[in-house]
């Protein structure tokens, strides 16, 4: 296996985002498809890793390629997300997936802080940010549209409740596409 590191970092206006990536050369066949995508292994794989290392695995992103995958962490913790952080889920995931070999071809691992405006797709991800706008796209029609872009109201099993031209609008669950945080850098 062949090991790169290097680290790049910006600023954005509120707040800032960190990016470490380890290019990592495999060899090995790893899992199928067959009983669950290859992400859902990953996710059940690596979210008690992240977890042990004292982060919370906020999304995952994985897609092989022709010649070069990527495999993407967005991991968060109360204290914030440095380089530090990354480098050291990095370590650990690495060494994780080093023994599973759960990717049968070669791929990229980065590591990065969720950003202000990072996706929400659990039911945690919505109730957590309860008071703050968020753009929600649906699969079908609520009240004549799809897509909405307005404050986080209440979280139920069922449905997201978000203010919408000073109006509630339920979305049920099931039927969201694509929700991110929505931050009003203008305000």
């Amino acid at each position: 296996m062949a090991l790169f590191c290097f680290w790049d970092s910006g600023f954005l206006a509120a707040g800032s985002w960190i990016l470490y990536r380890i290019v990592t050369v495999r060899s090995k066949q790893g899992w199928s498809a067959r009983g669950g995508s290859v992400r859902e292994k990953l996710i059940e794989l690596l979210e008690p890793v992240v977890r042990n290392v004292g982060f919370e695995l906020w999304e995952l992103e994985y897609a092989a390629r022709r010649g070069n995958g990527f495999l993407r962490l967005f991991i968060d913790a109360e204290q914030g997300i440095d380089l530090e952080a990354c480098e050291k889920v990095s370590r650990a995931v690495s060494a994780a997936l080093d023994e599973a070999d759960p990717i049968p071809v070669e791929y990229t691992l980065e590591v990065s802080s969720p950003g202000m405006d990072r996706v929400l797709r659990t039911w945690a991800h919505f109730a957590r940010f309860v008071g703050e706008r968020a753009s929600v796209d649906m699969v079908l029609p609520v009240s004549g549209r799809r897509r909405f872009l307005g404050k986080i109201l209440a979280v139920d099993d069922a449905e997201v409740t978000l203010e919408q031209d000073g109006q509630p609008v339920k979305l049920p669950v099931d039927g969201i596409t694509k929700a991110r945080l929505a931050p009003d850098f203008d305000a």
